[in-house]
């Protein structure tokens, strides 16, 4: 009978150990869900274009992590009443690293086209995706 115990117990931890999500994962999962809440709550009429690296290569994840974290800090909220959930979500999703990989990229955030602030926070969201 103890060993029946001792199994069914062993049995469960395991499931509830495979169900369980990784830390990164619910980090990442975050992260874009506060680019959605800011997709809807920041300046888009007469807003600075930003520069939108999309697809980059291998190499230069590094560079276009970089630019998108710069171009964060230029966004603005439509309203003034957005701007505490507004800064917290700045913030958060200004917590995502990439590790290099050590290679080195040709390309600057200058280098990529600029584009509206809600096409800027879709191209972040694809690039974490």
């Amino acid at each position: 009978m103890k060993r029946m115990i001792i199994f069914c117990m062993f049995f469960f931890c395991s499931t509830m150990v495979l169900t369980e999500t990784s830390p990164r994962t619910l980090k990442y999962k975050q992260i874009l869900k506060k680019i959605e809440q800011l997709e809807s709550m920041v300046k888009e009429k007469d807003a600075e274009l930003l520069h939108t690296p999309e697809n980059p290569v291998e190499g230069c994840l590094d560079t276009a992590v970089t630019c998108f974290q710069k171009g964060l800090q230029k966004l603005q909220p439509v309203s003034s009443q957005d701007n505490p959930k507004f800064t917290k979500a700045i913030r958060i999703v200004n917590r995502f690293t990439y590790k290099d990989s050590g290679e080195h990229c040709e390309s600057t955030c200058e280098s990529y086209e600029k584009k509206t602030p809600k096409n800027f926070l879709k191209s972040f969201k694809n690039l974490i995706q």
